[in-house]
């Protein structure tokens, strides 16, 4: 009834007149403000617009519309976000990293074409944003869903957040006579950033307020767009840069170019230094152009984008396993800075490993503060020959993990210092132990503080027993409280015990207490995995589970048993059987089971995979791109295949990810086939 009497009541004309003449005004203002970066008010004349605005609305609720200026910010905070399928996949670049495999690419295309190879192609090519991939969905003008890439098909709802955006337009427009009819559906494609000024900003309010800074502007504008409370968001000035789109109703764009001279015409911002060229060779000059002035664009870049003009060969070239053919990355080369290598400290890891880690001077490297890099192990420590005090050469390798590349000994003074290993855990003060042929020193003692975080926070993880909210800081404020001195404590807390964590209150321990109990159904294979056994990673876990069917018969087998088994050598044989010859460990495995930990089966698939690789042995080097070497491991068992860590001439396939190792130069020496992860997800797709 309320409702109809709110329908009901006679608004003037003048005013519903003067509300719809407001919101054309300041999205007008807002198009020359943001898009085109030329305004024509003062911001005083334009806070007075929003004002009146406002004020209309409040005394006329129901003259709100979603798309009014007004409804940037309002909404109440999400329980969680709700998925959003992609029409049109969001598909991720190949990445090249040099001028060859540039050129490489543009022959490529022409052999695929059937072009003559001397015939020019003509590009888009523009700087590749270092933030979060985004769509935005409008409707009819209106923009109703905003989402996440997620895994290129399926992304996380993120669109009352997306709103707090001011350069993301609430309703298209035509600012131009010349623009093109908004159709009655288009998907935006977009990258959501954060500017280096406020993400300094943003760090230093939250040094200010005790809570740690992020990383990166990549890091902070994920942070702050995947926030359940909007209101967060908007407190942080995220911005965004158009690039495409995705499905499109009721009109047909032919090049990417119309594209990018479209979207701006509809109040949709694109970056400025976007550029048409007519060849390849002009793509790798704009590469040059853009490196050169990196350091002083106001956000970070770590690439530029590649892709080719007319989109009837788009429809041509396709996509290959999660990328398309008509467009790549091409990235920069690692930044490397010099610092000084001020000292070294060894941390603990969850099998007792012990790793050296450089504490270094801080320096920015490509737009983040880098203060610390991994020595790896003793061996890598005295093959480098670097000393503290030394000046070194630092890179992020790939842009994301600091290393030392080198120490630059013409700087010595004579007062560096050479890095002694300790012969004591640096936690417990164990006496450390080394097997024979291993570089890596490790803590023995299975109740060592640093060891047992990292045991937890492994237990815990995704791929393991997945126990959502149970992240480091809880981890380290079990142990402290004597609440869990080994993993199956977990399932034996009680809701009130959560209550007593620092930072906890009824809600948040509840749902760690309910995500615990959640875990104890689980798979046999995410159980062993789980246990954290020295050598047993996922695939190994899956593979050990299809064996031995239960977890009793795995527990009791001898290496014998496990030697029988493909892919499975006498060093992961040994640390199977001696982890579960460990009194201390079959106790805490029964301690689980007694808590009511059960196994399930593994989600049978309709139908049963060809054996395409039985008799094949596969070895893999390098980061994988579309899943992690331990899923490729898997995939191969499921095929019929075997896996192994050593290179040898009873190896058919060794697969060369990003950054190999010595096993691509094993492999090379022998003559054994390499393949990159193209060809390997082709070989694999033949199931």
């Amino acid at each position: 009834m309320a409702e109809e009497k709110i329908n009901k009541r006679e608004i003037p004309p003048e005013i519903i007149e003067r509300v719809k003449k407001l919101r054309e005004e300041i999205d007008y203002h807002n198009y020359r403000y943001y898009v085109l970066d030329s305004p024509v008010i003062s911001d005083a004349e334009y806070d007075a617009l929003m004002r009146e605005l406002k004020e209309l609305e409040e005394k006329y609720p129901e003259l709100i519309t979603p798309d009014s200026p007004t409804q940037r910010v309002g909404f109440k905070p999400a329980e969680g976000f709700k998925e959003v399928p992609h029409v049109e996949p969001m598909l991720s670049l190949d990445d090249a990293m040099n001028e060859e495999e540039v050129i490489e690419f543009d022959k490529r295309i022409k052999r695929f074409l059937g072009f003559p190879e001397d015939q020019p192609i003509e590009y888009t090519v523009e700087p590749k944003i270092d933030g979060l991939a985004v769509e935005l969905v409008y409707e009819n003008g209106v923009f109703v869903v905003g989402s996440t890439r997620g895994d290129g098909y399926v992304g996380e709802d993120v669109t009352n957040n997306l709103k707090t955006i001011k350069t993301i337009p609430l309703r298209l427009r035509k600012f131009t006579e010349d623009a093109p009819d908004i159709p009655p559906r288009v998907d935006i494609r977009g990258e959501v950033f954060m500017t280096k000024e406020e993400f300094q900003r943003l760090n230093e309010e939250r040094v200010r307020k005790g809570e740690l800074p992020f990383a990166n502007p990549r890091n902070a504008a994920a942070g702050s767009l995947r926030q359940l409370d909007p209101s967060i968001t908007a407190k942080r000035k995220l911005d965004i840069f158009c690039y495409g789109v995705g499905r499109v109703d009721g009109y047909k764009f032919k090049t990417q170019w119309e594209i990018l001279q479209t979207l701006p015409k509809w109040g949709l911002k694109i970056n400025p230094m976007v550029k048409l060229v007519k060849n390849i060779q002009e793509a790798i000059k704009y590469h040059h152009e853009i490196e050169r002035i990196r350091e002083t664009l106001p956000y970070e870049i770590d690439g530029i984008v590649i892709k080719v003009n007319d989109l009837s060969l788009w429809e041509k070239l396709g996509t290959k396993a999660r990328s398309p053919r008509y467009a790549l990355a091409y990235k920069f080369q690692p930044t490397q800075v010099t610092t000084q290598l001020i000292d070294v400290v060894f941390q603990v890891g969850r099998t007792g490993a012990i790793t050296p880690v450089a504490i270094l001077k801080p320096v920015q490297i490509g737009g983040v503060i880098v203060e610390r890099a991994t020595l790896h192990n003793e061996d890598f420590i005295k093959n480098l020959d670097v000393r503290i005090g030394d000046w070194v050469l630092v890179q992020r390798a790939g842009d994301v993990i600091p290393q030392i590349v080198m120490p630059i000994k013409d700087r010595r003074t004579g007062k560096e210092k050479e890095i002694v290993f300790p012969t004591h855990c640096p936690i417990c003060r164990t006496k450390l132990v080394k097997k024979p042929g291993e570089a890596i020193w490790r803590c023995p003692n299975p109740n060592c503080y640093a060891s047992l975080v990292r045991k937890i926070l492994h237990f815990a993880s995704r791929n393991a027993m997945n126990i959502e909210g149970l992240g480091e800081k809880v981890a380290r404020d079990l142990v402290d409280k004597g609440f869990v001195q080994n993993i199956a404590d977990l399932y034996y807390l009680k809701l009130e015990d959560f209550m007593k964590l620092p930072g906890f209150a009824y809600k948040k321990a509840k749902n760690l207490y309910e995500a615990i109990q959640k875990s104890k159904k689980t798979t046999l294979a995410r159980f062993i995995y789980a246990l954290g056994i020295r050598h047993v990673g996922e695939a190994m876990a899956y593979l050990l589970a299809e064996k031995f069917k239960t977890l009793d018969k795995l527990m009791n087998a001898s290496v014998s048993d496990l030697l029988s088994i493909p892919g499975v050598g006498y060093e992961v044989a040994k640390s199977i059987v001696d982890f579960f010859k460990n009194e201390e460990n079959r106790k805490m495995i029964q301690r689980m089971l007694d808590a009511g930990v059960t196994f399930i089966e593994e989600e049978k698939k309709e139908e049963e995979k060809p054996k395409i690789l039985e008799g094949k042995t596969f070895v893999f080097t390098g980061a994988l791109k579309s899943m992690t070497r331990d899923q490729a491991k898997r995939k191969v068992i499921e095929l019929g295949g075997k896996v192994t860590d050593s290179v040898s001439r009873k190896v058919d396939y060794v697969v060369v990810g990003e950054s190999p190792g010595s096993k691509y130069q094993r492999a090379l020496q022998l003559g054994i086939k390499t393949i990159n992860e193209e060809e390997f997800l082709k070989l694999i797709g033949k199931a």
